[in-house]
């Protein structure tokens, strides 16, 4: 979907700090999670585009499952193929703009948690 002919960016931001992480901290990165923080904002600030941000918890290499958790405040890991999946069904389906989304894996399948947005 696009607004007044706007382009389309999705962005696949970082992974969402932990409650226990120090964002003051020097370690590098938490100076880059800062950074992408300042970029999740610019964007959601951005009336100009259609976007997303995705934010997905711990990447693993596991077999994609096809089935996922998404909300506000969920924890946990998930496949990088899973996180594949829900950006090709996201960009397949214009579903997801203005929102973002922290994602894990869990029990909803991917169309389902794409379709419920």
């Amino acid at each position: 979907m696009r607004r007044r002919g706007a382009a389309t960016l999705r962005l696949n931001a970082a992974p969402f700090p932990s409650p226990t992480s120090r964002i003051d901290s020097d370690d590098i990165f938490q100076i880059y999670l800062r950074a992408k923080s300042e970029a999740d904002a610019a964007l959601r600030g951005n009336d100009q585009l259609d976007w997303t941000i995705l934010r997905p918890g711990s990447l693993t290499d596991d077999s994609p499952t096809g089935k996922v958790q998404a909300g506000a405040e969920v924890e946990g890991s998930i496949p990088r193929g899973d996180v594949a999946a829900l950006i090709a069904t996201l960009l397949a389906t214009g579903a997801g703009v203005g929102a973002q989304l922290e994602v894990v894996s869990g029990e909803t399948p991917i169309a389902e948690a794409v379709a419920a947005l």
